[in-house]
């Protein structure tokens, strides 16, 4: 996800590289939420199960094995397909700390349920910024 123009001051100016140290090299190209492929299409149940066609498996929203069969019905009109693209997301969510323990290579999903309550704090304070 590309860094919006207001907060592009908080991140330091080698960023990209250093994100893609954390993205390819660390996390090898895969989500370190998840293990999503990156840039690779993937089947996925909208409910964070995903097809995971290297280990020929379901995964859960963790990565981790599903045991037991899916059911066909189950999978019938549900399945979507979408691709993945990782980012580099600040586990403590302080732009300025960028240890590699504080950043995770992460897919779409896992980054927006990881900044989840960051967001919405922010859309609190906006509001009443708005409302004042």
């Amino acid at each position: 996800m590309p860094t919006r123009r207001e907060h592009r001051g908080f991140y330091p100016i080698d960023w990209p590289q250093l994100s893609a140290v954390i993205r390819f090299r660390r996390a090898g190209g895969r989500c370190e939420g998840c293990g999503h492929p990156h840039l690779q299409r993937v089947l996925h149940l909208g409910d964070g199960r995903w097809w995971d066609a290297k280990a020929e498996a379901w995964r859960d929203g963790q990565g981790r094995r599903l045991r037991g069969r899916m059911v066909r019905e189950d999978l019938l009109g549900r399945v979507r397909v979408t691709r993945a693209v990782l980012a580099t997301a600040h586990r403590d969510h302080d732009t300025s700390n960028n240890a590699a323990s504080n950043l995770a290579a992460f897919c779409q999903r896992c980054h927006m349920l990881h900044d989840r309550p960051d967001h919405q704090r922010r859309h609190r304070l906006r509001v009443a910024g708005r409302d004042a």
